[in-house]
């Protein structure tokens, strides 16, 4: 499996979109997809730590479904920015970069 980097994977989920008429969802229809897709994580997560046991017959394999739930966020979060136009590799690179610059010492570094 080749790398995917965000340029590459904005492009493969706007060709996906495009094939249908009804195209990227209204804004807060996305915005309430993130929303939901956390949900499914959180759901996951608490099932994991065993704070809330999942219904019986479910899916335990905790690790392969927060890798499928998180890779939903992160679907749900570039149709948000193909839909605005925004560049999620520059953007990202200036988030690092921010928090490289305004973290470097607020955590104690390990040896």
């Amino acid at each position: 499996m080749s790398e995917l980097s965000f340029k590459k994977a904005q492009k493969r989920v706007h060709e996906f979109i495009s094939m249908f008429e009804e195209g990227y969802w209204p804004p807060l229809s996305m915005l309430a997809s993130i929303v939901e897709e956390i949900g499914e994580v959180s759901r996951e997560i608490n099932a994991l730590e065993g704070y809330k046991t999942k219904k019986k017959g479910a899916d335990t394999n905790y690790k392969k479904n927060i890798g499928m739930e998180l890779g939903d966020i992160i679907f749900s979060i570039i149709c948000l920015a193909n839909y605005y136009n925004i560049d999620l590799e520059e953007n990202f690179e200036l988030i690092l970069k921010k928090y490289e610059n305004r973290d470097m010492n607020r955590w104690t570094k390990k040896k």
